[in-house]
């Protein structure tokens, strides 16, 4: 189940579950779009992978219960500020290759 982290780890801007601008890559690391595509590309500056839109979770119980209500977005905010200068090393190392390749 996806945490729906409630912010971007870079700039710490909100992103609640609803969110049409929140960016991840297969590690649940999470970005506002605005970063991803200022600063990372489609690099995920923490494990090099790509980095696409994260699904929004049904607010309302459409089918088996699965919505938001029961099962609620993560409270846990985790802001790591990139070193941009150290990303645009990795950043020009494998953005040429597409990340299923990486």
């Amino acid at each position: 189940m996806l945490d729906l982290r409630p912010t971007c780890e870079h700039c710490n801007c909100a992103l609640p579950p609803e969110s049409a601008s929140a960016m991840i890559c297969s590690f649940e690391c999470t970005f506002c779009i605005e970063c991803v595509e200022r600063y990372f590309g489609n690099v995920c500056p923490n494990c090099g992978g790509g980095l696409l839109a994260r699904p929004v979770r049904p607010a309302s119980d459409w089918r088996n219960g699965n919505s938001l209500a029961n099962y609620p977005a993560s409270t846990v905010v985790v802001h790591r500020p990139k070193d941009l200068a150290v990303h645009r090393e990795l950043r020009e190392t494998v953005e040429s290759i597409p990340p299923e390749k990486r």
